[in-house]
């Protein structure tokens, strides 16, 4: 969908739903999902991750309002029709389904005590499919601060507007993710990944140079709800693997270990499933330092390998992967000219994405597909990946 098309059915909704559009105190907005090249359940975990914004995402019009109402529908959930709160009841409710994220969003800023006197209506619209792992709910949180931040003249940085969107995330949808969905829709770069330190949040960009070949997404069509799946878990798992590795060494996060500190350590943490664990995450990190490094060579071929052992890390000490995401991993490396493939985003379902030639991509949708009906039973959807820029006003 080009943004053109995007601001066209927004447009809209909004005057089905809402009425007239004023010239005054309304904008239309756009923010991306994102994809993660490598680097999986290190960003809570004190490490580095590697993602990139994507062309799909969520599309908004806002308009402020005189009172303190907000009212918002979305094309994409039209049975729950227009749903109406106001700023003076900003409580975690799950009745509200979708809305509650633009609400974390609001609630968020509210406790950091930024200014927001008069409620909005939006309207939304998003091509990014739902529940496949490419952070629909980062997506929308960023849309709701960005505009927020502009029709209000709020003084937030780009940086602060990924922190609001976690907060929203953590701490009023109940969902403990890392900072990378929110920093990758809020910062991304047009043909550039994000090689970010969670721990502190430095960054840099470092630029995807794919000659010949293009990034390819594969959706199992499995929706996960990371609130309603084992994620929460895994982030508990890691705590107390955490908790017992300090016992022997000074560390604040796993990351802070390399795997050879890891190896040296190990045999303090007592329970073999926290152990495989942690040792997914300090080797993960251990592996998006060398694809960084790879991508910044151009050694394609290198970073490919690392995808392909991120993967088997991920269902091997993880677990994290399930049959439909590595139906489509492994029948992906039996196509010749695919450089490399992973599941990418938490795992439980969702998308892997593949490095292909070009000249492969179209018998890898084919049979890849094929290969996955037979296997799962439905279909599998493809998407040619573009890389993206951050939020802007369209």
């Amino acid at each position: 969908m080009t943004k053109n098309e995007g601001k066209e059915i927004v447009n809209r909704l909004f005057q089905e739903h809402f009425g007239c559009i004023s010239k005054s105190g309304s904008g239309v907005f756009f923010a991306p999902g994102r994809i993660n090249l490598i680097g999986e359940h290190t960003d809570y975990n004190g490490g580095h991750v590697l993602p990139c914004a994507v062309s799909l995402g969520t599309y908004g019009l806002f308009q402020r309002r005189s009172d303190r109402k907000l009212r918002f529908y979305s094309g994409n959930e039209p049975g729950a029709g227009v749903i109406e709160t106001s700023l003076d009841e900003l409580q975690p409710d799950r009745r509200f389904g979708w809305a509650e994220y633009p609400k974390g969003v609001l609630w968020a800023m509210k406790e950091e005590g930024f200014p927001i006197e008069t409620g909005f209506d939006m309207a939304i619209y998003g091509d990014l499919p739902g529940g496949a792992g490419l952070s629909s709910s980062a997506s929308l949180e960023i849309l709701t601060g960005f505009a927020v931040r502009g029709l209000f003249d709020l003084d937030i940085s780009d940086i602060k507007l990924a922190l609001l969107g976690q907060k929203a995330e953590n701490e009023y949808c109940g969902v403990r993710s890392g900072i990378m969905d929110q920093f990758a829709s809020a910062l991304g770069r047009k043909d550039h990944a994000i090689f970010l330190n969670t721990a502190d949040l430095s960054y840099q960009y470092v630029p995807i140079r794919l000659p010949g070949a293009k990034i390819v997404i594969s959706n199992t069509n499995r929706k996960h709800k990371l609130a309603d799946s084992v994620y929460n878990e895994r982030r508990r798992e890691c705590q107390e693997a955490l908790d017992q590795l300090k016992k022997a060494v000074n560390i604040q996060n796993l990351c802070d270990l390399t795997p050879e500190e890891f190896e040296q350590h190990r045999g303090v943490i007592q329970d073999p499933v926290l152990k495989k664990r942690a040792r997914h995450v300090v080797y993960e990190n251990a592996r998006t330092l060398e694809a960084a490094k790879a991508l910044k060579k151009g050694n394609i071929s290198r970073f490919g390998g690392l995808m392909n052992e991120a993967h088997e890390s991920m269902r091997r000490d993880y677990e994290a992967t399930g049959i439909e995401l590595d139906t489509l991993q492994e029948e992906a490396l039996k196509i010749p000219g695919v450089i490399g493939s992973r599941m990418t985003g938490a795992g439980f379902g969702g998308c892997t994405v593949s490095i292909a030639e070009d000249s492969s991509i179209d018998r890898f949708i084919q049979e890849v597909g094929d290969a996955y009906l037979k296997e799962i039973g439905y279909a599998a959807d493809f998407y040619i990946a573009e890389i993206g820029s951050g939020p802007r006003r369209l």
